[in-house]
C-alpha cells in the first residue's frame, strides 16, 4: 500500500476486510512529512505545509521546503551540540513552528522527542526530564524561571535552548544561534537512517490515576495516527485540506492525530498559541484560513455552543469537528447538527500506548451520539471480564454487558514499545496479543462501543456499580452546569456514596436550589440509587493537560 495517500474505502466493511498496514522497511517521519511533499517541482516546492498566526496578529507561511530546510540547520545545531541517535531531547513550545521543528530534527538526528506542554509547573517538568534523561531542551520563554529552576535536578540535561530570546536564562542558549548555517543558506544534512520501529518519542501519560508513565514509542506510531486520522476527518485528509485544533501540541492527538497526519497526507495546518480558547476567537481562525477539518475537544464544542448562529455571522469552510479526549454528550451532535449544514462530528478514541483505535466516520456509518464509534481498520476490539484480564485471561463478554476495553492491533508496531523503565508495568498492560486499557464500556449488537468508565473510577453504592461518566452526562444537562467531576466517597451504610463537583456557569449563583434541580434531573435521568447525595460547587475543576477531569484528585479533595 502507499503510504503517500490512504486507501479510500466506499464501506466500513470493506475497510475491515481489506486494510492492511504492510508498513515500509524504511521510515523517517520527518522525511514522510517534508521531503515526498516538497522534494523536488513535481512535488510542488512551494506547498504550504503551516500558517501560523499569533495573538498580536502576526501571519507567516511555511512551505513544505521551508520546513525541510529549517529543520536540517536545527538538526545540524543539535549535533554541534552533542546530541546524538537515541538522545532524549524535550521539546516544551506551544502552538509556534519551533515545536515541530524540533521533532523533526529530533528524528533526522536519529534522536528521540519529549512532548511537553508548557502549562506544566516545576514539578512536572521536573519530574518528565529527568525521568526520560533528557540531553537537551528546547523551551518556550514562558516556562524560562522553570527550567532555570530545575536544572540542578536533571543531571543528564546538558543543553538549554530558548525560543524567540536574544538573551536566554543562564547557560542557555537562544534557538536562532543554534540553527547551523546562515538564513537562506541550505545545510546538508543526511537523515538518519530508520525504520517503523526506529524509537520516536516518550510521550508521558496525563496522571489521571497514578504517577506519570513514560510511554516509548517508534516511528510506526506516526503511521497509525495518520491513518486514523483520515478515517475520522471522513478521509477527507489531502493536499486541499486546511486543519486545525486549539489543542496542545504535547497532546498525542494534536501532536500526532492532527498536526503530523495532516502533514503525511499533505494538507496545511494552522497554528495559533492561544493562552485560553475563546468561541468568537476560534471562529474567526477557522474562517480567516478556511479550515476544513477540525479536532475539537468536547470541552472546546461546549464553548463553541455559546456563540450564536455561528454559520450566519462567520463564512466558514468547515466539513467535519473531531474530538476526542472525553466522552462527546449528545447535545453536541444535536447543536452541530442544527448550527451548521452537512457538518460531520466524529468521536474517536485512543490510548497513548495504544494509539487511535476506535472512531466514528460519517462517511461509512451514522454517528450514534454518546458511542466511541467502532473499532478503526487495523485494530480488533473485544470486551472483556476485568477481573480475568487481572489474572492473565482474556474472556469475552456479550454485547449489553460492561467490561474492559481490550484491544489487538493488526501490526505490533504501531503500538507502544515499553513504559520506559517500568518492565512489570509494560508485561501488565498486554495479555497474549490483547491490550488492556482500563476502560470500561459496552458493545451493542450493532457494533458501537459506549464507554462507562475507568476501571479504577467504578462507585460502589449500595451494592450497585456506577460509572461516574454517566452521571456526570447527566448533570451536565442542566443549562447552568458548566462542568461536572464525580467520585465516589466513603460511607458507613452505603459502602461509598456519589458525591459530584460541579462548576456553575458565569451567569447562576449556586445554592440549595441549584442542588435540588440536579439531583432531580439525574433521578428522572438516571435511577433513584445513580443520583449525587453531596455536591459541592467549586470554581473550577482539576482536569489534565488534555481536558480530562481529574478524578483521583478530587478524592484526595474530598479526603482532606
Amino acid at each position: 500500500m502507499s503510504w503517500t495517500v490512504m486507501p479510500s474505502f466506499e464501506s466500513y466493511e470493506a475497510a475491515r476486510d481489506s486494510f492492511a498496514w504492510d508498513l515500509p522497511d524504511e521510515f523517517n517521519p520527518a522525511v514522510d512529512f517534508l521531503r515526498k511533499h516538497g522534494g523536488g517541482e513535481a512535488a510542488g516546492v512551494d506547498r504550504i505545509a503551516l500558517e501560523q498566526a499569533y495573538p498580536d496578529g502576526r501571519r507567516e507561511s511555511y512551505s513544505y521546503r521551508d520546513l525541510d530546510r529549517l529543520s536540517d540547520r536545527l538538526a545540524a545545531g543539535l549535533a554541534d551540540l552533542g546530541v546524538e541517535a537515541g538522545d532524549r531531547v524535550g521539546v516544551v513550545v506551544p502552538q509556534k513552528p519551533q515545536n515541530p521543528l524540533t521533532h523533526l530534527a529530533n528524528w533526522k538526528l536519529g534522536a528521540v522527542s519529549i512532548p511537553l506542554t508548557v502549562l506544566f509547573g516545576e514539578d512536572a517538568l521536573r519530574y518528565r526530564l529527568d525521568d526520560a534523561g533528557a540531553k537537551a531542551v528546547v523551551a518556550d520563554p514562558s516556562v524560562r524561571e522553570e527550567i532555570d529552576a530545575i536544572r540542578g535536578d536533571c543531571p543528564t540535561l546538558e543543553h538549554v535552548v530558548e525560543i524567540e530570546t536574544d538573551a536566554p536564562a543562564g547557560d542557555g542558549r537562544a534557538f536562532d544561534d543554534v540553527l547551523a548555517g546562515n538564513e537562506g543558506e541550505d545545510v546538508e544534512f543526511d537523515a538518519y537512517d530508520a525504520t517503523p520501529d526506529t524509537q520516536t518519542a516518550i510521550m508521558y501519560t496525563s496522571g489521571s490515576t497514578g504517577p506519570p508513565k513514560g510511554v516509548l514509542h517508534s516511528h510506526a506510531l506516526w503511521l497509525g495516527r495518520a491513518a486514523a486520522a483520515y478515517n475520522y476527518f471522513d478521509q477527507g485528509l489531502g493536499p486541499d485540506a486546511t486543519v486545525w485544533t486549539p489543542a496542545d501540541w504535547a497532546w498525542g492527538a494534536a501532536l500526532g492525530g492532527t498536526l503530523f497526519a495532516t502533514w503525511h497526507h499533505g494538507g496545511t495546518i494552522v497554528g495559533y498559541p492561544a493562552e485560553g480558547f475563546d468561541g468568537d476567537e476560534a471562529f474567526s481562525l477557522l474562517e480567516e484560513f478556511g479550515v476544513t477539518k477540525s479536532f475539537m475537544p468536547p470541552t472546546a464544542l461546549r464553548m463553541l455552543m455559546n456563540v450564536e448562529s455561528p454559520a450566519d455571522e462567520y463564512d466558514l469552510d468547515i466539513e467535519t469537528f473531531a474530538a476526542a479526549g472525553e466522552p462527546m454528550t449528545p447535545e453536541i451532535v444535536e447543536w452541530v447538527e442544527t448550527a451548521f449544514d452537512d457538518v460531520a462530528v466524529n468521536e474517536f478514541y485512543g490510548q497513548t500506548e495504544l494509539n487511535l483505535a476506535v472512531g466514528n466516520s460519517s462517511s461509512w456509518f451514522e454517528t450514534q451520539p454518546g458511542s466511541m464509534g467502532k473499532p478503526l481498520p487495523g485494530y480488533d476490539l473485544a470486551i472483556v471480564d476485568p477481573k480475568a484480564a487481572d489474572a492473565g485471561e482474556i474472556e469475552r463478554r456479550d454485547p449489553g454487558e460492561t467490561g474492559e476495553i481490550a484491544l489487538r492491533p493488526h501490526d505490533r508496531s504501531v503500538f507502544f514499545d515499553e513504559y520506559w523503565n517500568m518492565p512489570a508495568k509494560t508485561a501488565a498492560k498486554q495479555v497474549d496479543e490483547w491490550f488492556l486499557t482500563g476502560d470500561l464500556a459496552e458493545r451493542d449488537d450493532e457494533g458501537y462501543v459506549w464507554f462507562k468508565s475507568r476501571k479504577d473510577d467504578v462507585i460502589l453504592t449500595a451494592g450497585y456499580r456506577v460509572g461516574p461518566m454517566e452521571v456526570e452526562e447527566a448533570i451536565l444537562e442542566h443549562p447552568d452546569v458548566a462542568q461536572a467531576g464525580v467520585v465516589g466517597v466513603p460511607d458507613e451504610t452505603r459502602g461509598e456514596i456519589i458525591k459530584a463537583f460541579v462548576e456553575p456557569s458565569e451567569r447562576v449563583t449556586p445554592n440549595d436550589d441549584l442542588r435540588a434541580e440536579i439531583r432531580e434531573l439525574v433521578r428522572e435521568n438516571l435511577a433513584e440509587y445513580e443520583y449525587p447525595r453531596e455536591i459541592e460547587f467549586v470554581d473550577e475543576l482539576p482536569q489534565t493537560t488534555t481536558g480530562k477531569i481529574r478524578r483521583l484528585e478530587l478524592r484526595q479533595r474530598d479526603g482532606e
